[in-house]
Parts: structure tokens; C-alpha cells; sequence
């Protein structure tokens, strides 16, 4: 029913966290970036930002051709919606799950991706030390702000949602991001609910099966480095 188009980045887990979770049938597309599998021209027909997760709903709700999403956050409204479950029918609710999607992809994501990054690259390409500064605080404020959310709610916008799913797996490797988990109390509460679940421990070990090395210090080779991190307008074709 489901092609997803996968590789075990915190971005990928979150949508086998929700389809584990629904219990949904669906078949991974290995789409392994370190080798470039996000340029091919039939995965850019489903993702024109050439980056992965992407799917493809071969049974769409209401029948028709197949529908097609790019985006994780879009795919998990999408399959939540679809399934009528971790996604709020009431409009006041609803909103309180989309809002902190919205704040996950446009704040957590790409700041704590950053964080990273500069953190691994150390002085390879000259002194690092103000984006290390900048996005380390940055993912540091970010984790304060998550901590005084749950401070007063066992999940982020109530119930367990999509929004929890969201950003657990950006949370799950807070050393790498030099952050001290237990600086944040009910941020680390959180972390281990969540990571107790059954769907949550099934969609990590996938994440082993997928590729064998997850888990390990990614050694990029300069070619992956290539592909990951030099792209310009020129890849977009």
C-alpha cells in the first residue's frame, strides 16, 4: 500500500515511528544518500528537493491514482489523517499538534542538523568556533524550550501525536549535539517514554536493518561529503 523512500536519518525515523505505530503496511525504498539515490530522476518525480522521506500511497483515501509526498512533516499529517489517529479532529487541538510540527521542522530540524554538522567537522575547513557557539546555544534554548513545554504535560500537545513523533528522533542524539540530557528533566522523561514504546523500538531496530552501520560515527568519504554538503542550483535539473 505504502512505498516509503527511507534511510535511517532522524528525519526518516520520524515516519516509521507513526507507521509502526498505526500498524500500517508498507515497503521500504533503501534511498541511501551517502550514495547519491536522492538524485535519481524517478525519486526526484515524488521529491524535487532531492531529500528523502518521500512516499508514495498506493490505496489513497477515496481511491484514484496513487498520491505522492515529500516532506516528513507533510507525510506524517498525511498518514495520521489519512489513518484518523496521533492527529486531532477537533480544530483547537489540531492546531496545537500543527504548530509545534511546524516548529520542528522550521526550528528544532534545521537547528540541531547544524549543531551537528559544525560539531563533526571540527577545523577541517578553518575555525569553526562562532557556528559552533551559535548553533550549540541555539540547540541548547531549543531543548529549554521543549523542557518547559513538558514541564506540566506528559506529551507535547497533550495526547501522544505527531508532534511527540516529530521530534523525539532529533532529541535521541543529544550528546553529539553537546547537550547534557539531564540539565532537562522532563525533556529526558519524554526521551524515555517514547523510547519505550514497542512502535518506537521496532522503527529503530529497521533503522539497523536498513543500513548495518547505524549508530556508528559516520566516516564520510569525500565523495559523500560531496554529495551531502557541496550541492548548489547545479543538482536540480
Amino acid at each position: 500500500m505504502i512505498d516509503l523512500y527511507y534511510w535511517p536519518t532522524p528525519n526518516g525515523k520520524k515516519v516509521t515511528i507513526l507507521l509502526e505505530e498505526l500498524g500500517t503496511p508498507y515497503r521500504i525504498v533503501p534511498t541511501n544518500i551517502g550514495k547519491g539515490d536522492q538524485f535519481n530522476p524517478d525519486f526526484l518525480t515524488i521529491s524535487p528537493n532531492n531529500r528523502m522521506p518521500a512516499l508514495i500511497d498506493h490505496a489513497p483515501a477515496g481511491g484514484g491514482s496513487p498520491i505522492s509526498v515529500f516532506e516528513s512533516g507533510a507525510i506524517l499529517m498525511y498518514l495520521a489523517e489519512k489513518a484518523g489517529r496521533f492527529y486531532p479532529q477537533d480544530l483547537r487541538r489540531r492546531y496545537e499538534v500543527n504548530q509545534w510540527v511546524m516548529w520542528q521542522m522550521a526550528n528544532q530540524g534545521p537547528k540541531l542538523g547544524e549543531c551537528g554538522h559544525f560539531l563533526r567537522l571540527g577545523d577541517k575547513q578553518g575555525d569553526q568556533s562562532y557556528a559552533v557557539r551559535r548553533f550549540t546555544d541555539e540547540t541548547n534554548r531549543l531543548y529549554g524550550v521543549l523542557n518547559k513545554r513538558l514541564s506540566d504535560r506528559e506529551f507535547i500537545a497533550g495526547d501522544y501525536s505527531i508532534a511527540d513523533m516529530a521530534s523525539y528522533p532529533w532529541i535521541v542524539p543529544y550528546k553529539n549535539q553537546g547537550q547534557n540530557i539531564d540539565d532537562f528533566p522532563h525533556l529526558k522523561r519524554w526521551l524515555e517514554t517514547i523510547g519505550a514504546r514497542p512502535a518506537t523500538v521496532r522503527a529503530y531496530a529497521l533503522a539497523k536493518e536498513v543500513n548495518p552501520n547505524f549508530g556508528q560515527p559516520a566516516i564520510r568519504t569525500e565523495e559523500e561529503r560531496k554529495l551531502l554538503f557541496g550541492q548548489t542550483a547545479a543538482v536540480v535539473k
